[in-house]
Formats: C-alpha cells, sequence, structure tokens
C-alpha cells in the first residue's frame, strides 16, 4: 500500500467535509483511515484514492504498450528474419498488456 503525504490525505478528506460528507468513527480496516458517510454509502476516502491513482498509472502503461505496438505494425520489416523479431517482440508486448489488464479487473 503506498504511503500518502499529509497534504494528499488533506487533499482528499476536506472536499468531502466541504460537501457534507460525514467523518465516522468507525476506521478502516485495510488502511486505518477514518470512514465516511455521504449519500448512504460508507467508505473509506483514502483507500479509493489509492485505488484511482493505481488505475490512471494503469491506464499510462497501457497507453505506452499499445503505442509500442502499433509503432511496430505499422513498420514491419519487408526481411522475414526481421519480421519474426519484430512480431515476437508484439507477441509479448501483448502479454504484457493482457497481464496489465487482468490485474486492473
Amino acid at each position: 500500500m503506498m504511503a500518502l503525504t499529509n497534504e494528499e490525505i488533506r487533499k482528499v478528506i476536506t472536499p468531502l467535509l466541504l460537501s457534507g460528507a460525514k467523518m465516522l468513527d468507525k476506521h478502516c480496516p485495510k488502511c486505518g483511515a477514518p470512514m465516511f458517510e455521504k449519500d448512504g454509502r460508507v467508505f473509506c476516502p483514502l483507500c479509493e484514492y489509492r485505488e484511482q491513482k493505481k488505475r490512471q498509472e494503469m491506464k499510462g502503461i497501457e497507453d505506452i504498450l499499445m503505442k509500442k505496438i502499433r509503432y511496430l505494425v505499422n513498420n514491419l520489416p519487408e526481411d522475414l528474419e526481421e519480421l519474426e523479431r519484430y512480431l515476437d517482440i508484439i507477441e509479448k508486448l501483448i502479454r504484457i498488456l493482457e497481464h496489465y489488464k487482468k490485474l486492473e479487473g
């Protein structure tokens, strides 16, 4: 679990309090932060923030992998040996991409 700075914690919690969310006297079993309630939903804002950051990082990795795959596909060589090397690299990138998608979902 990534540690959040005090500044990040304030950036997550302050808008919740200003929007009318209630800080509860219960704590998150996962990270120990105070739980909040808003619109009938009880949640840990810090765990949600971490999850959102993780999804953004995964999306960035996915974008980079797709860009590399597109580049290789658009620049396939004529030489058969070189073509096989490109296809091996593309296959490995696709496997990595599938792995990240499984982690995400």
